[in-house]
């Protein structure tokens, strides 16, 4: 699919609202707005966001409750291409449960993928729709996720990206699969370094390589 001229909204976190960057102008979207000749790019990224609602509301950041399922419907009408770029805040302090493959209300992670998914075909029906994975993440291991605001072992950071997969795969909604093969994995020093600045938010080098991951990945399309 051609980028040049197109415009793109982009739902995310706090990589997507460029958490790392050393200037708004580095972050991937922004990377792609001028290597691409993109027409616009909407930045919907709120830092500490997550896909699914809260149970508990996080003391003294209220913003990371604005989950993706109820920010998606003020996105502008006219995007050619919608980015959707989450996951790792389910996983690292979301209380919602897992749920199972059988939900549709965004009160479970199973749930908040497929009620994001289907509303999002049915807002942006001529869209190209586009789902990214999580990175790797230092803490990806843990069942606990950043171990405050999950009360049980709610499952690794893998168990949210296979959720993430298998519910777009029954939508029908390609994947950009960074946890599976972006080659980014700060559990290893060096790559740590040259891609991120704290082990999840990328540096500069990291957003240039998102940007163009992503942008290949939709030229192939």
């Amino acid at each position: 699919m051609e980028l040049s001229g197109k415009k793109i909204n982009f739902l995310g976190d706090s990589i997507t609202e460029g958490v790392g960057a050393s200037a708004p102008d580095k972050v991937y979207h922004q990377v792609m707005l001028r290597k691409y000749g993109l027409a616009a790019v909407r930045n919907y990224g709120i830092s500490g966001t997550r896909y699914a609602r809260q149970i508990n509301p996080t003391l003294n950041e209220p913003s990371f409750d604005l989950d993706f399922c109820q920010r998606y419907a003020g996105m502008d009408d006219d995007a050619d291409i919608v980015v959707v770029f989450g996951g790792t805040n389910d996983f690292g302090h979301g209380d919602a449960p897992i749920g199972t493959p059988d939900d549709r209300t965004p009160d479970t992670f199973w749930g908040a993928c497929h009620y994001l998914y289907s509303h999002l075909i049915e807002k942006y029906p001529a869209a190209l729709i586009v789902v990214m994975t999580p990175l790797h993440r230092l803490n990806e291991h843990f069942t606990n996720g950043d171990g405050h605001q999950k009360k049980y072992n709610y499952g690794n950071l893998k168990s949210y990206v296979d959720i993430i997969r298998t519910a777009a795969e029954y939508y029908g909604i390609p994947v950009l699969d960074l946890f599976a093969n972006a080659c980014i994995q700060p559990q290893i020093q060096a790559s740590r370094e040259r891609y991120t600045v704290d082990g999840l938010h990328p540096n500069d080098t990291g957003y240039a390589y998102i940007a163009d991951r992503l942008a290949n990945f939709i030229l192939n399309y």
